[in-house]
């Protein structure tokens, strides 16, 4: 029985790069200080009026062949996870598929999620390897959220940094991704929302949950989003153990969704975790949606700190609402 691998990880950022300092600067009456203090985020990449979530995809692709994981024409599936697609059709992992030369026997779909998205897309990648749809997947994230935030938008702007990650998943023999778990509660869809750009009117459309303050198309909730995590993702996390017959002294690390660091500081504390058990690392790129996760395996990749065979819990959580988790286990190519 073959088994989804994670493999090679490469990363893209946009160029342009925005400091608390510039915010600082161009907006004196912003407390920059506790807001930093509040997100743990110093500085954020932007993409440009005319870059979009493929661009920042196919980069990141780019960047994964030129290391030498994997020959393009090897590629059996693209998995692509945005909200922010180039269009609203054709799917952006077509145009993906196109752009970077892979196969056309190659299999390609867009899904739509955000902070959970990468360990849904684990989880459909395995399901493609495991009944051998699929041998070798690339699973692609990519967000530029910051089209959606009004420049004067002191909540969102301060926290979102666009990103991509290219996350090459292969078929292997030993079983590193397991004990899924799901859940979503589309009751929260208004805590996280774009409300426009849909075929929905504004008869019977959804409304955000308070009134905006800021003119951004995207609204977040942000109390009521944490008061979300911090209850919804400690059960889950005991959810997964119990069902798996571990405990909490069996996970080497919690990789979570890098959403901010009051967020992941409640978490520690609710969990009863370590700072080193339960790594924060957005500092230097903001919360970048769907990508935190495969940038952070790389960050700790890159720093030595995940060991073959140590077991480590992978969650995510976010827009929906939404959230998944699974265990994994480092394995060497």
């Amino acid at each position: 029985m073959p088994y989804a691998q994670i493999g090679k990880i490469a990363v893209h950022f946009p160029q342009r790069i925005e400091t608390n300092a510039m915010l600082a600067d161009q907006y004196p009456r912003w407390d920059i200080p506790l807001i930093e203090e509040k997100t743990g985020i110093r500085q954020r990449h932007i993409a440009q009026p005319d870059e979009t979530a493929s661009d920042l995809a196919v980069a990141a692709a780019e960047k994964l062949f030129a290391s030498g994981a994997i020959d393009r024409k090897n590629v059996d599936f693209v998995l692509l996870c945005t909200q922010t697609p180039d269009y609203p059709l054709p799917t952006t992992s077509c145009l993906v598929q196109d752009r970077l030369g892979l196969p056309t026997r190659c299999g390609a779909l867009d899904f739509n999620l955000g902070c959970s998205g990468f360990v849904y897309g684990l989880a459909m990648a395995d399901g493609l390897i495991q009944s051998r749809a699929a041998k070798n997947i690339l699973l692609l994230t990519a967000e530029t959220y910051s089209k959606y935030i009004d420049e004067d938008d002191r909540s969102l702007r301060t926290i979102f940094g666009d990103a991509a990650a290219a996350t090459l998943i292969t078929a292997g023999d030993q079983r590193s991704l397991w004990g899924f778990q799901f859940g979503s509660d589309g009751s929260g869809g208004d805590m996280l929302m774009v409300g426009d750009g849909g075929a929905r009117s504004e008869t019977g459309a959804i409304k955000p949950r308070h009134r905006k303050r800021w003119n951004s198309r995207l609204y977040m909730d942000g109390p009521s989003l944490i008061n979300f995590t911090v209850d919804a993702i400690p059960r889950l996390v005991d959810e997964i153990l119990a069902d798996n017959g571990l405990t909490d002294a069996d996970i080497h690390k919690y990789l979570m969704h890098q959403a901010t660091w009051k967020m992941l500081d409640q978490l520690r504390s609710r969990m009863n975790v370590s700072d080193t058990r339960l790594p924060i690392d957005m500092a230097e790129i903001g919360n970048t949606v769907s990508s935190t996760l495969p940038i952070l395996i790389d960050r700790l990749r890159s720093r030595g700190e995940l060991g073959e065979g140590e077991t480590n819990m992978l969650v995510g959580f976010g827009v929906g609402l939404s959230w998944a988790g699974c265990l994994w286990k480092e394995t060497t190519a």
